[in-house]
């Protein structure tokens, strides 16, 4: 069997594009094959100018796959084959207030979907990985750093392994901003969709204040969400009101300055690493 090839998972956030950046300039070894750009079609602006500007700076090829837009699919009903009811899919990590007044938190699909499953599809390819191959093909560096070493996972491919070298070198998302500046670089934005209910207070007031825009479409998304809900409720699979916000108010109406760190937790608590890297 030939050598496993090295491939960088880039999410076009501060860890992976220094990672990609890295490797570029020999620091991290052996040189990638590629990087994989899993796109959700939900990323701000400023994550697209990013990764076209990034892509001039690699000396290996970015390949950006999608499964298509995740807020077409997150606001699609679907119809069950066999009842005929139509329901909503969970997509995305909502909170959710129910009847009876209680809280809850919607399970999620939008990682494995709209990241894992495109990404592992082109690795699948560039590695020439055959049908039931258990020998290993493909390295696979993630751009988790120190700080954020509780979303490690192994990979659950027999002929995939993952690798973090941001952690072997003990850098954390801080090292990773000063690696830029004392490179020259200009710092990243934070990669994430627009509309992701595991922002942190502070992520939700810049993106507010910097790119209202995607703000204002994570607003009308949410509302959209809801009124979906309402309207599919009877023969629906969500039984309860979906926001974006654990205050259960929509996003339009909250200080975010109260509390800026709220949030950040849930995203390292709960979110898989192929996010906000």
């Amino acid at each position: 069997m030939p050598d496993p090839i090295h491939l960088i998972s880039l999410g076009a956030g501060v860890q992976s594009s220094t990672l990609a950046l890295m490797a570029a300039k020999g620091e991290v070894g052996p040189m990638p094959k590629a990087a994989i750009f899993a796109d959700t079609q939900a990323e701000p602006e400023s994550v697209y100018k990013w990764l076209d500007w990034l892509e001039t700076q690699l000396p290996f090829p970015v390949y950006r796959v999608t499964a298509g837009s995740l807020t077409a699919t997150a606001l699609t009903p679907r119809t069950n084959q066999k009842t005929g009811k139509v329901y909503l899919r969970n997509l995305i990590p909502a909170y959710t207030l129910n009847p009876d007044g209680s809280k809850g938190l919607l399970g999620r699909d939008c990682t494995k979907d709209h990241k894992i499953l495109p990404l592992t599809a082109k690795a699948r390819q560039l590695g020439q990985i055959k049908r039931g191959q258990k020998e290993l093909g493909v390295i696979q560096w993630i751009g988790i750093s120190l700080d954020e070493v509780s979303r490690m996972k192994p990979s659950r491919l027999p002929w995939s392994q993952h690798r973090w070298p941001l952690i072997e070198k003990e850098m954390t998302r801080h090292d990773c901003i000063r690696w830029m500046e004392r490179n020259g670089y200009p710092k990243p934005p934070r990669s994430a969709c627009y509309y992701c209910p595991f922002h942190s207070n502070a992520e939700w007031s810049r993106l507010k204040r910097e790119e209202p825009e995607a703000f204002a479409i994570a607003a009308k998304f949410e509302k959209d969400l809801q009124a979906l809900h309402a309207a599919h409720e009877g023969g629906g699979k969500i039984k309860s009101l979906p926001f974006l916000h654990k205050q259960l108010k929509p996003i339009d109406e909250i200080d975010f300055d109260e509390d800026p760190r709220q949030g950040y937790m849930d995203f390292i608590n709960e979110c898989e690493g192929m996010c906000g890297v």
